[in-house]
């Protein structure tokens, strides 16, 4: 029988190999996993954000960080690892004579 949750569904289709045949061959840009100011300074960097906007967002981290995750009765989430996310994937731009 099945769990109530879905997980036998998820396990199935993400475990074995993806048979539809699509499949996009697009090299990216990206920076490693983690999350600090360096890393939203970065960011930043390579969006061309105004200096006000950065601001901003170093103000709401630093905040964030004061934040505990909230605990909701009868549910059951686990941790989030936010050092084990990518924040930041780009494609990367062709050069102008590879262009179609």
């Amino acid at each position: 029988m099945q769990d109530n949750d879905g997980n036998d569904i998820i396990k199935e289709v993400t475990s074995g190999e993806y048979k539809y045949g699509f499949y996009t061959d697009i090299e990216t840009d990206k920076i490693p996993k983690g999350l600090n100011e360096d890393v939203i300074r970065l960011i930043s960097s390579r969006k061309g954000e105004p200096s006000w906007l950065l601001d901003f967002r170093l103000k709401a981290y630093r905040h964030w960080l004061t934040m505990k995750m909230p605990r909701w009765p009868n549910l059951e989430i686990p941790e989030i690892d936010y050092q084990d996310i990518i924040y930041f994937a780009a494609p990367r731009s062709r050069p102008a004579d590879e262009k179609g």
